[in-house]
């Protein structure tokens, strides 16, 4: 009696298929939609013309749009997805693709341009999730697996391995500490999109943040991302942890100079007033060594711990002085004027003018050079708008509203209440104050 074979399931003895076909439902695609503003003519920016012309050009212009792709993935059955900031900055339009074929319209429910991390929401139920890892468990060399939308190729796998840990880089003038770096390929319309442990679980998040990069790729651990999500979801943004230190490398000249007695650590080169460092005792010239046992060979490693903490969380810091070393327990808070005024309803100011505004903070201030506590900044310009139309820019400090001085975004909202069909707008660019008068 001849036995007969049984017929051999393909993805049962090959664990990276059986990954990329369990994972795959819960991976998205991303497509992206950002209205910008373009000269009608080629040679409206030229410096030749603009001597004769000066700003005459600027009237004839034309909005376009301009379409990105990316990946992510869901999170929780109702709809949240994570996702890369860079991939969802500044769009105007995100439309999401299942897996199951559903083209779903997304909302950005928070961002984090600090971890590049951003999380979107689909109006859906009962999805399919991905499992969180643990990035810090991940060894140098231990296979993964990536899924994305690279070119447009829709859920795309590719395998690889862990090639080192704890990896700085530099996208333009932004800096980013802590990636995991892999030699799966992760290209374009992969960011976004899940790096997996070979139990199915996410270990990490892919960017392709350096263009053109061949045979490197990387990925935010997701521990960095289980950190700040509940934030982003709660929020909109991140409390990020705040110690109130400037620091520098520790030199032998320096351990010399103040009597220290170690090689390593990050130097306090100045401590802010009132901040929680101040509050716990932490001076000049000390060295910081440890922040909750986990050492700290220079500023850098600071940086990246501080970073990966919130608001509120208490932290052990070891310092080392002259007469040795000793703990002191620190309450890290937000970062003074870093916190995003919470964004306005679509049906608000973004739908009626076609701007984000927000109160006057430091960091806005600077960003803008504006040198008055009065009024809101204008933060974006949606192209095409009435505001857009009229020539607002972002960066105006828009100073009153149909003659009432504005101290606060709802100031402005009522303003609009009262006569929301026509509105004079007295604001301040570089020092000089205009109206405009805005008209549906």
């Amino acid at each position: 009696m001849e036995a007969i074979a049984k017929p051999v399931d393909p993805i049962a003895g090959n664990p990276i298929a059986k990954i990329a076909d369990e994972a795959s439902p819960a991976v998205v695609n991303i497509d992206t939609e950002t209205m910008v503003k373009r000269p009608l003519f080629p040679f409206a920016d030229d410096p030749f013309f603009r001597q004769f012309f000066g700003d005459q050009w600027d009237q004839f212009t034309q909005i376009i749009p301009m379409k990105g792709k990316g990946s992510g993935f869901i999170v929780s059955k109702d709809g949240y997805i994570l996702t890369n900031n860079h991939v969802i900055e500044g769009a105007d339009k995100i439309t999401v693709s299942l897996a199951d074929g559903r083209q779903l319209d997304a909302k950005i429910v928070g961002k984090d341009p600090t971890f590049d991390l951003a999380v979107i929401k689909v109006t859906a139920g009962n999805l399919p999730v991905l499992p969180l890892g643990d990035s810090d468990a991940l060894q140098v060399g231990e296979w993964v697996v990536a899924i994305g939308n690279p070119f447009g190729l829709d859920h795309t796998v590719t395998v690889g391995v862990i090639s080192a840990k704890n990896r700085s880089i530099r996208a333009g003038n932004v800096s980013f500490d802590g990636f995991l770096q892999t030699d799966a390929a992760i290209n374009p319309g992969n960011s976004g999109g899940p790096l997996l442990d070979l139990d199915g679980k996410v270990v990490g998040i892919n960017t392709a943040i350096i263009p053109y990069a061949q045979g490197i790729g990387f990925a935010i651990p997701v521990n960095m991302a289980k950190s700040v999500i509940d934030d982003l979801v709660s929020y909109g943004r991140v409390r990020r942890g705040w110690l109130g230190v400037y620091v520098q490398p520790l030199t032998s000249d320096i351990a010399q100079a103040y009597g220290l007695k170690v090689e390593k650590g990050a130097v306090v080169a100045d401590v802010v007033p009132n901040s929680p460092a101040d509050k716990a005792g932490i001076k000049r010239g000390v060295v910081i060594t440890k922040v909750d046992d986990v050492e700290i060979n220079n500023a850098q490693d600071l940086v990246f711990q501080i970073r990966k903490r919130m608001a509120g969380d208490k932290v052990k810091v070891e310092i080392a002085t002259s007469s040795g070393k000793r703990s002191v327990t620190v309450t890290l808070e937000e970062i003074p004027g870093q916190t995003e005024a919470p964004r306005l309803e679509v049906s608000d100011l973004e739908e009626s003018l076609g701007i984000e505004v927000s109160p006057v903070t430091p960091a806005l201030k600077q960003k803008y050079n504006i040198d008055s506590e009065k009024g809101v900044v204008v933060v974006r310009v949606k192209p095409g708008s009435i505001s857009d139309r009229v020539g607002i820019r972002e960066g105006d400090l828009i100073l009153e509203a149909n003659g009432v001085a504005l101290k606060t975004v709802d100031d402005l909202k009522k303003a609009l209440q009262r006569n929301p069909d026509s509105v004079v707008l007295l604001v301040m660019r570089e020092g000089r104050t205009f109206f405009v008068s805005l008209r549906k």
